[in-house]
């Protein structure tokens, strides 16, 4: 079986080569081992040198970055930029430079200026924006003729309208109807003693306009108060009460028959007047902004009293005054850190 198997170069029948070597000869085989030898040699060559020339583009590169150096500008401001072009009135330029502020402003401005400032350097700048702004255009406000015109503190970019709808504070206005009963109670109690400054009344004026305050100027009035503990709780149940600054009040608000009072506006447009009708004659009317608007027993009007507005009640002595629980309540766009700023710098006087 293997001698049928065996067989050899010689007995291979080749086809004639004419004119070429044979593939076989020593020469040709020489020629290839010199070859495949010099391709080992240049991919040698090739994969050892780390900085090949002269062979195209290579790959990138990872870049190296340099070691950390200790920075001395560590406490350096934060600047911002913004759009709107204003160049050096950004966002936190003005309030880092005392020199914006206009040199015309009010000592009153600038009281609350230094106030604004001081709340920043024991919290923060952040949010503080539209308050700086406010205080540095107070004076352009004071001078201007215009239905809304706060006499206090102006705040920009707020939406104004006279009359609120009762969604902006529905929780707060849902809270005060229900206790209509017993708040008018605890004014009937109180009324009845007499209005008399001794009994923690305060006189509004001439013609008998008279206001029994559980809140002045943020300042809880201990014994009225305790007068009306109902009407207490009520207002510390409510969500945006403003009970801890000199922008906020509350009370019971009279106004005897044949009075009028005009022309008046308020302080600032960062509260709402909720108006909680508790007796209300028919010839009663309120104007804020030019929209005239009536009080009804039992439910709440949320008044902008920033705008120009007058009171009158046209009615007669026997209708007997018109009687209302005001509470002032944050304006729904003023902001969580605005509304924190604004208790700190306008902080009652004890």
């Amino acid at each position: 079986m293997r001698e049928g198997m065996w067989w050899s170069l010689e007995q291979l029948a080749l086809p004639p080569v004419t004119g070429l070597l044979s593939l076989a000869s020593p020469p040709v085989t020489g020629l290839l081992w010199s070859l495949l030898l010099l391709f080992l040699w240049y991919c040698y060559r090739l994969g050892s040198d780390p900085s090949p020339r002269g062979r195209g583009p290579s790959l990138p590169r990872q870049a190296s970055f340099p070691e950390p150096r200790p920075s001395t500008e560590a406490n350096a401001p934060i600047t911002m930029e913004t759009g709107d072009g204003q160049g050096a009135e950004s966002y936190l330029a003005p309030v880092l430079s005392p020199a914006l502020f206009p040199s015309g402003a009010s000592a009153g401005s600038r009281k609350l200026y230094e106030a604004l400032q001081e709340y920043a350097k024991r919290y923060s700048w952040s949010g503080m924006g539209r308050i700086h702004r406010g205080l540095r255009l107070q004076s352009r406000v004071n001078e201007r003729f215009s239905v809304q015109k706060p006499h206090l503190f102006y705040l920009p970019d707020v939406p104004s309208t006279p009359f609120f709808p009762r969604d902006a504070h529905r929780h707060d206005i849902e809270v005060l109807e229900a206790s209509y009963p017993i708040i008018l109670a605890e004014f009937q109690a109180v009324y009845q003693r007499g209005v008399d400054p001794k009994l923690g009344w305060v006189c509004q004026g001439p013609k008998g306009q008279a206001v029994f305050p559980l809140y002045n100027a943020g300042v809880c009035v201990g014994s009225n108060c305790r007068a009306c503990p109902y009407s207490y709780r009520v207002l510390l149940s409510l969500r945006t009460f403003i009970g801890s600054n000199a922008l906020g009040a509350a009370g019971f608000w009279i106004l005897p028959p044949g009075v009028c009072l005009g022309g008046a506006y308020g302080p600032t447009n960062t509260r709402l007047r909720c108006h909680l009708g508790l007796l209300t004659p028919p010839q009663c009317e309120l104007v804020v902004g030019g929209e005239p608007q009536c009080w009804a027993e039992g439910h709440c009007l949320l008044v902008d009293d920033s705008f120009l507005h007058t009171l009158s009640h046209n009615g007669s002595a026997e209708d007997g005054p018109r009687v209302i629980f005001s509470v002032d309540l944050w304006h729904p766009n003023v902001a969580a850190a605005e509304r924190q700023a604004l208790d700190y710098i306008f902080a009652p006087e004890q």
